[in-house]
């Protein structure tokens, strides 16, 4: 068995499952083998209901003694009810609006059943119990949970990943010193403990080995890249005389910030090698003129130029300022976005092949294969932690040596920049431009929301528009979070009844999102409730309270980004925090949030504060392109890994060679970090 094979030669799968697993990015064995779990269920298995905790996670063997009637509720829930026997014990199980549960269960018969038990006046409940096939009522279990889409379930990737795992033996790849240095399981044993671990320990264990394996990886690419980029050969651009002319047209005065940064940028494109770049400026600090002013030189060189955005409403925005900005100087600027029309689309990129357009603005279609350049000379990218640097790459590739500039809105903390960008030049701008309002921030335990919402009803009432925050589309069960419809639900009925009220979230059409977000811009939609698509270059001046519910899910820079969306007007302005307080770490990175407006200062706390993270319930796959870690809640272990790499690419022993030579083919083989043979 190849870790390159089809997926659907894997027994046990087929073409139809295949299909199936295409869906998540399952293509390959490796793909499989990568496909790691998103959450795990640490379940407790046993008789003796006494010994088990308020809500802990059972599995239970019982014979089902009766089922009940289903019963409608005065809010018009249904409740399902199956009674069970387990050893001398009574348990009821329930459902909420699930019928057809109880019907997968037949009187006098015996099952396996998991689910959250609860003990109420004598009697045990389990909440939603599932049936478990092929698992042995022996041990404690920690259960993998996958993401799932296309009806697959967890008892199917369980079953193929444990077939493939059973006939595949992971090769170490790592020098023996490094394992030693940091007492690592083996690749192989990682693996498998990442999916199908015994105990709590060996998972701690192997996630720390494909942590460190996927940094290390991570690390070589920059390194590699970074050495490449040092011996390209680029293009020499003379400074342009109508740049004096253009920044002497600017309704405003540039700070001396961007003046610096513009003047470095020049700097590099006057040299005979390829610019590398990244602009790191606060929320608001004026990034994006910085760009157009870079790019006007390219243009007025003959090249042709390129500015990449992650949403269609930041390219639109770029794509209005530039227009404006270049009006009178003969530049031709284009948009391409996924919503344009096949035909226009068709022409669009004819007139970029032809070199007619000077300046090509887009979202992620303009790394398209389809797209092509006459004469590219720069490329600019904007919020750079929104796309991987292989996205970076594909565009870059479209011209010959051209010039590379990538800016962030997200500070990073100075160390971890070293790292995440060490393949580029760092410019910073620390100086906001004038007129910029502080935003008032506040927090208040979720308990209080009423003084937030009563707050933000005032505002409306004065003429202003509210933006809120909440971290999920769909509500969580076991995390209580709330959700963009049941917030939506809640807030008309409760403070907002005659108030245009709209939602705006990710899985929503590109058009239907774009147009939510016009009407808020013109002012006919006072209330946006949103998931963090909006964190990115939504400018709406009259917005002027930003409510965060359960602020303690997201990270400091990412709740400093989201406050940014207010105060972009001449109105005062509020950010209002509603986490739920269950911790000192938590009070103190929302005290971070009240006292500082600096985006550098509170990316170095959140650094300081977060630390090693969370064990359960990180994300599937990573904003870097990173399955596993996490650049800044594994900071420690990404800074191990960086120095071992740096050894690496600095000695030229037979071994060193070896995983230089071996991690560049695997690279090049797929876009994962974590490589194996």
């Amino acid at each position: 068995m190849n870790i390159y094979d089809d997926i659907a030669y894997v027994k046990g799968v087929g073409p139809k499952m295949a299909e199936k697993l295409n869906k998540c990015g399952i293509y390959s064995i490796l793909d499989l083998l990568l496909y790691f779990p998103r959450d795990y269920d640490i379940i407790k298995v046993g008789s003796n209901l006494e010994t088990f905790n308020e809500n802990d996670k059972v599995i239970l063997e019982c014979r089902v003694k009766s089922i009940k009637p289903d019963i409608r509720t005065k809010t018009n829930k249904i409740i399902s009810t199956v009674i069970f026997q387990s050893d001398e014990d009574i348990v009821r199980g329930q459902w909420f609006n699930q019928p057809y549960a109880k019907n997968s269960f037949r009187i006098n018969e015996t099952y396996i059943i998991t689910g959250k038990i609860n003990k109420f006046n004598k009697e045990y409940k389990i909440s939603n119990p599932k049936i478990l096939k092929n698992i042995t009522n022996d041990t404690n279990k920690i259960l993998a949970k996958y993401s799932l889409k296309d009806n697959l379930s967890n008892n199917f990737l369980n079953k193929i990943i444990s077939e493939v795992l059973a006939h595949v033996k992971i090769i170490e790849n790592l020098p023996r010193h490094i394992i030693d240095k940091y007492k690592f399981m083996s690749l192989d044993d990682a693996l498998k403990n990442i999916h199908n671990p015994k105990n709590r320990s060996d998972l701690d264990e192997a996630r720390r080995r494909l942590k460190f394996q996927e940094l290390f990886t991570y690390s070589m690419k920059i390194l590699m890249l970074k050495n490449s980029n040092t011996n390209s050969t680029g293009i020499p651009f003379k400074i342009s005389p109508e740049l004096k002319e253009l920044k002497a047209k600017l309704p405003f005065e540039l700070t001396d910030a961007q003046n610096r940064v513009i003047r470095e940028i020049l700097i590099d494109e006057k040299k005979p090698i390829v610019m590398n770049r990244l602009v790191q400026g606060d929320v608001g600090s004026g990034k994006t003129i910085v760009s157009l002013i870079t790019l006007f030189n390219i243009i007025k060189n003959g090249y042709q130029g390129a500015l990449m955005a992650p949403t269609e409403i930041l390219a639109k925005q770029h794509y209005l300022e530039a227009v404006k900005l270049f009006d009178e100087f003969d530049i031709k600027v284009g948009l391409l976005t996924g919503s344009i029309t096949a035909k226009n689309k068709k022409i669009l990129k004819e007139n970029v092949k032809d070199g007619e357009i000077d300046l090509l603005i887009g979202t992620h279609a303009i790394i398209e294969d389809d797209v092509e350049f006459k004469k590219l000379g720069m490329i600019v990218t904007d919020e750079q932690h929104r796309f991987g640097v292989n996205q970076r790459n594909k565009l870059s590739s479209k011209g010959n040596n051209v010039d590379v500039l990538v800016m962030s809105a997200t500070p990073i903390p100075r160390t971890l920049t070293l790292y995440m960008y060490g393949d580029l030049e760092v410019s910073i701008i620390d100086k906001l431009p004038p007129g910029r309002q502080k935003i008032d921030t506040y927090y208040l335990d979720k308990k209080e929301k009423n003084r937030a919402y009563n707050f933000a009803l005032k505002q409306i009432e004065e003429g202003r528009q509210i933006y809120i925050v909440c971290p999920l589309v769909e509500e969580n069960e076991d995390l209580k979070l709330s959700s963009v419809e049941n917030l939506y639900n809640e807030i008309k009925k409760d403070y907002f009844k005659n108030i245009e009220v709209a939602i705006l979230h990710g899985k929503m059409p590109n058009k239907e999102k774009n147009d939510i977000m016009e009407e808020f811009k013109k002012g006919n939609i006072k209330v946006l409730i949103s998931t963090t698509v909006i964190e990115v270059g939504v400018n709406v001046p009259n917005a002027s309270v930003m409510i965060i519910e359960n602020a303690e899910r997201f990270g400091l820079s990412q709740l400093h980004q989201l406050r940014g969306r207010v105060g972009r007007g001449k109105y005062k302005s509020y950010c209002i925090l509603l986490p739920e307080i269950k911790s000192e770490t938590t009070k103190k990175r929302m005290e971070t949030m009240k006292n500082s407006n600096d985006g550098f200062f509170i990316a170095e706390e959140d650094l300081r504060i977060r630390g090693g993270g969370e064990v359960f319930g990180y994300k599937q796959s990573g904003e870097n392109g990173l399955l596993l870690a996490d650049l800044v809640e594994d900071f420690k272990i990404f800074s191990f890994a960086n120095r071992e790499a740096k050894e690496i690419m600095n000695n030229n022993s037979e071994e060193s060679l070896r995983i230089k030579n071996e991690i560049a083919e695997k690279l090049e083989k797929s876009s994962k970090y974590i490589c194996f043979n």
